[in-house]
């Protein structure tokens, strides 16, 4: 790895130097990604990038974590043989995993709000509770972990239901299963919990994934592929690796906040683009050399004779770099169909190095490699794109209306300009604004405004984008900056928290009583004000008929401009003024406010009525 980061050196004595220095060096990100998942078992390609961030310190991995991680990764396997040869009689067909039995560290299962201790085992296809009593270990349970519907979350636990303990996992193996909480108590910290979590996830995971990738077990194709009657063995051990790479990094204590990331099924289920890597996972383990001659409906039966890349497009089947084939009939999984899926495999076939065998390419990548390599970069720009989320995700009431207010800012900016150009505050841009809106009225150009504004918007897009780029508008360009509020105590923030619920029930108490005034104008709850308005909605008809569109937007233009002036400022106050008087004196529709009625009982034997018959005021 150190030679792949630094592949030249000049000097000869200096090459002599950084031998005996060999313990200071630190291998960078570059250099582990490409070369750890050469190593089998060590590292894949999906989360080597996450390994790196488990193991690496400020600058790169020293080579003390690495022997320290490599020996903690033996420890797992040797430990691994030593479950085999104790649990071999009950579980002989089936891979032991992890072990949870510890006296300092013990497992409880859950079960009418009583917790049980016992020892957990965990296998490649399912998971056993073998409950201790006070007369010794009882019978063991199981509950199948390769079954559609199988599932795992993170649960709460406690005595009398009362839910105090969040150390639990929840698993179930369908609607009609049944369910079993197990709880990881951990005295040390807090990952024990998320660490089984992501173990029998990734078993879940894995199984799943045969299911949708690999070809069915009775399926007759497999025998004309080389090797690919061990894809399933494949694809077993991967999980298997990546299982025990996780509990060497938990005896490390070097584990990530999420340790679903270091797993590789569980975390390509959740990252974006994981689904194209799957399919090169799916070729990588059941796909090989054709063996015999495979036919079927709709293929030509020459295929030997066309190129790799024409049979990809004439019969649907996907392969390797090395000429390794995956048969269309083992696409299951609806990925395949994709856009993303169709353009990674559009450019699969370009070869740009020297192709050893489909995991080793010199000068170049292989195709999970590749497939990892866009899925790490979607990623980080899923998480960039995260973090601008959860940093605008501000606590405190007032902060989050000081964030309100700089964000509208342009908006507040342009509605006080156009405020001043109503006031003919400045009487010079008034009246070009005016004569501009005119000339667009009466020479019917409003259907090019639109447009017009959409190409100005993106021209100005651009320019800010060119700009940015050549540097010319800073760092901090872009950036919202509003000042923290002042610090308070809890007294201080409850009657905060109080002041603004009071203020948002003002509020939708106006909004409900000016929602019950149109409802008593539109159901002629007041029979004088429905006719009145009835009457101005006909009258505001027959102008729209009669007038054409823009005689009535210069009109309503010419109204707006001229309503502060003095030749008309008194009369628009006296008309607001028998508005808000003819308003104030509709009533509110009537409310009916029943009483609570409990499901288990009766219905209530009558309710309350509120008959609003007194004006209301909506501020």
């Amino acid at each position: 790895m150190l030679a792949w980061g630094n592949p030249y050196c000049g000097d000869a004595n200096q090459d002599a130097v950084e031998r005996a220095s060999f313990q200071s060096k630190l291998v960078g990100e570059e250099a582990f990604t490409r070369i750890a998942p050469a190593v089998h078992g060590v590292a894949d390609s999906s989360t080597v990038h996450n390994l790196f961030k488990a193991l690496a310190d400020d600058n790169g991995i020293s080579l003390s974590s690495w022997l320290t991680y490599v020996d903690e990764l033996l420890k797992v396997h040797e430990g691994r043989k030593s479950y085999q040869a104790r649990e071999g009689t009950k579980i002989s067909l089936e891979q032991v995993l992890c072990i949870g039995s510890s006296r300092k560290r013990p497992v409880l299962k859950w079960d009418n709000n009583m917790g049980w201790p016992g020892n957990v085992i965990l296998t490649d296809k399912a998971i056993y509770f073998e409950a201790v009593g006070l007369m010794g270990r009882k019978d063991s349970a199981m509950l199948d972990l390769t079954i559609p519907g199988a599932g795992v979350e993170k649960a709460k636990v406690g005595p009398l239901g009362s839910l105090l303990f969040d150390s639990a996992i929840s698993i179930s193996c369908g609607p009609q299963s049944e369910t079993w909480l197990l709880e990881f108590v951990d005295l040390g910290g807090e990952m024990r919990r998320d660490v089984w979590h992501a173990f029998i996830c990734e078993v879940i995971a894995l199984h799943k994934f045969i299911r949708e990738y690999g070809p069915e077990d009775n399926d007759q194709s497999i025998s004309h592929v080389y090797g690919a009657h061990k894809g399933k063995e494949r694809a077993i051990m991967s999980a298997i690796n990546s299982i025990a790479r996780l509990q060497a990094l938990q005896f490390m204590r070097r584990l990530l906040d999420n340790p679903l990331k270091l797993v590789q099924f569980s975390y390509l289920q959740s990252s974006p683009y994981g689904s194209v890597v799957c399919q090169a996972l799916a070729l990588k383990f059941w796909g090989g050399q054709l063996v015999t001659r495979y036919t079927e409906a709709g293929a030509p039966s020459d295929q030997e004779s066309l190129p790799s890349d024409e049979i990809s497009e004439n019969t649907g089947h996907i392969y390797d770099i090395d000429g390794s084939i995956y048969l269309r009939k083992w696409m299951r999984s609806p990925s395949w169909v994709s856009s993303s899926s169709a353009t990674f495999w559009r450019n699969a076939s370009i070869k740009q190095g020297l192709v050893l065998s489909k995991n080793l390419v010199v000068a170049d990548a292989s195709l999970v490699e590749k497939a990892a390599t866009i899925c790490r970069k979607k990623g980080q720009m899923v998480e960039k794109t995260q973090a601008t989320i959860d940093a605008a995700m501000l606590k405190g009431i007032p902060n989050n209306i000081d964030l309100f207010k700089e964000v509208i800012f342009p908006l507040t900016m342009a509605i006080r300009s156009f405020e001043r150009l109503r006031r003919w505050e400045e009487p010079h841009l008034t009246v070009s604004f005016l004569a501009c809106a005119y000339t667009l009225i009466f020479r019917n150009l409003w259907p090019y405004v639109f447009p017009s504004a959409l190409i100005i918007l993106a021209a100005g897009m651009l320019t800010l984008k060119g700009l940015k780029e050549q540097g010319r508008l800073g760092r901090s360009f872009g950036s919202v900056t509003i000042r923290d509020q002042p610090p308070s105590n809890t007294i201080q923030k409850i009657i905060a928290v109080k002041d603004a619920m009071r203020d948002v029930e003002n509020y939708l108490q106006n909004v409900n009583i000016l929602l019950l005034k149109v409802r008593t104008i539109v159901l002629a709850g007041h029979p004088q004000i429905t006719t009145e308005v009835a009457l101005v909605l006909l009258s505001s008809a027959t102008i729209m008929l009669l007038f054409s569109f823009k005689y009535i937007l210069s009109f309503l233009l010419f109204d707006l401009f001229t309503r502060e002036l003095d030749f008309r400022k008194e009369m628009v106050k006296r008309f607001m003024s028998l508005l808000k008087e003819r308003w104030e004196m509709i009533p509110a529709a009537p409310v009916v406010v029943l009483p609570y009625q409990n499901e288990e009982s009766g219905s209530p034997s009558g309710g309350t009525t509120i008959d609003n018959k007194k004006d209301h005021k909506a501020s």
